[in-house]
């Protein structure tokens, strides 16, 4: 017997707060707390409705919306309860569905039976808690598409393509000893596996920036002591969140925090200033530094005198690969020839007077380098998702590597079937152990 849940989804204080019911038994729960037969009531309608207690106590005035199955979210009858916003009342009615049959419900169990009752597959149940957990349009817009069903629709395109593969194979299994009999030529398939290998390796790459702007893209202000590290940062956040004095090595460890920037949060480090010093402390704050460059995507080199050729060399070797801005402070002075011989974006500004600092908030967008997103955009953001698609492209390489080597059918089919179960995982599309789903549910709020 599946049981009838309840529990509150909204925050507690606001002033409405709405109780979710679901289960076989939700609108007859619901019917003996109201006024009103609540189960005459039509589907995905609202009414209202006066709630009482067991002893004929008048409860609350609110309004209650009937879901009938398999048309709900969980894909089962359920109503939703809008009372106002007392913790008093809320919990009273909580109290009152418990007491006629309800239990309260598990963290993320809502979805779990969505997923269950097959309304949502794994990777857009997932999507639900990102979409909660969204802070800016880069992030909604990610989770919204994996809501949609983008990285469902992706895998589906893979799928057929691994299962032609897979019976082209087996064909020649099954009807290895009928000489008279054509089978794929090796050469298409090699292409094909070619293609699906391609596919992969492209999801899969999207990872890194779909975690980077899940998480906020890391951005390094490095350069010297006292040339305006921290002025800067403050002037970004447009807030004093860094010590500025005169005095060389304030800064004695790394300083962090977020800013949005055309909807992508971006994660801005001050760090300790580079020189050379006896100084224990600025030392463990100096190793820092270099520690939040192999950590960033982007550096902010910040300088205010003409750097020599050691120290452009220095900078530029632990910079490597990452996207380096020269950022020219006290735009007064006059510009440095050095520059004008490197090719690194080179912006000007004053980081105390604010000049420049729009064009600078520009130049870091654009070396972040996000991608437009539309609904049709697949970023994988989801790490249970990565590892499932590495582990798929190692069984692909697989493939390929026998294809080449002209393995027999069953060895090379094998892999496939391996290929398809693992990018199974990422939706659901098999029998998924309950451990596994529990960890996956356990981290959404009760509610959902």
């Amino acid at each position: 017997m599946i049981d009838t849940i309840c529990a509150l989804a909204t925050a507690p204080g606001g002033a409405l707060g709405i109780i979710r019911v679901s289960g076989p038994e939700a609108l007859e729960t619901v019917n003996r707390i109201a006024d009103k037969d609540v189960n005459k009531f039509s589907p995905n309608s609202a009414h209202f409705v006066h709630l009482v207690s067991e002893n004929g106590n008048f409860v609350d005035e609110c309004m209650i919306t009937i879901f009938k199955a398999p048309h709900s979210y969980t894909g089962e009858d359920s109503v939703e309860i809008s009372c106002h916003g007392s913790r008093y009342i809320l919990n009273k009615v909580l109290e009152l569905l418990i007491a006629n049959g309800c239990r309260m419900a598990n963290p993320g169990e809502y979805t779990m039976r969505a997923y269950l009752n097959g309304k949502l597959d794994l990777s857009q149940a997932e999507a639900v808690a990102d979409l909660i957990a969204s802070t800016n349009k880069a992030t909604h817009q990610m989770a919204m598409s994996q809501l949609r069903g983008g990285i469902s629709s992706e895998l589906s395109r893979l799928r057929e393509q691994l299962l032609r593969l897979t019976s082209l194979l087996e064909l020649e299994l099954d009807f290895s000893d009928h000489e008279d009999l054509e089978f794929a030529d090796r050469t298409e398939l090699l292409e094909l596996a070619k293609t699906i290998d391609k596919n992969i390796t492209k999801l899969s790459h999207s990872f890194e920036i779909g975690q980077a702007i899940k998480q906020g893209i890391p951005v390094a202000i490095i350069g010297k002591t006292n040339v305006g590290k921290s002025t800067l940062l403050n002037r970004l956040l447009h807030e004093e969140r860094a010590i500025v004095s005169d005095v060389h090595g304030t800064t004695r460890d790394t300083i962090e925090d977020t800013i949005d920037l055309q909807g992508v949060t971006f994660r801005f480090i001050d760090t300790a200033g580079i020189r050379q010093t006896t100084n224990q402390v600025e030392k463990i704050g100096i190793e820092r530094t270099y520690s939040a460059i192999e950590k960033a995507r982007i550096i902010l080199w910040v300088v205010d005198q003409e750097p020599t050729v050691k120290e452009f060399k220095d900078i530029t070797e632990h910079t490597e690969n990452k996207k380096l801005i020269i950022v020219k402070n006290k735009i007064d002075k006059d510009d440095f020839a050095f520059f004008t011989t490197v090719n690194f974006p080179l912006i000007s500004i004053s980081a105390k007077q604010g000049t420049n600092i729009s064009q600078l908030e520009q130049a870091i967008y654009q070396a972040a380098d996000i991608p437009t997103l539309s609904d049709t955009d697949v970023i994988v953001s989801n790490a249970r998702h990565y590892d499932a698609l590495v582990r798929a492209r190692s069984s692909v390489l697989r493939v390929l590597d026998g294809l080449e080597k002209q393995l027999s059918g069953d060895l090379l089919s094998e892999d496939l079937r391996q290929t398809l179960d693992i990018l199974s995982e990422i939706t659901g599309g098999q029998i998924t152990p309950n451990e596994v789903l529990g960890n996956i549910f356990k981290h959404f709020c009760v509610g959902k």
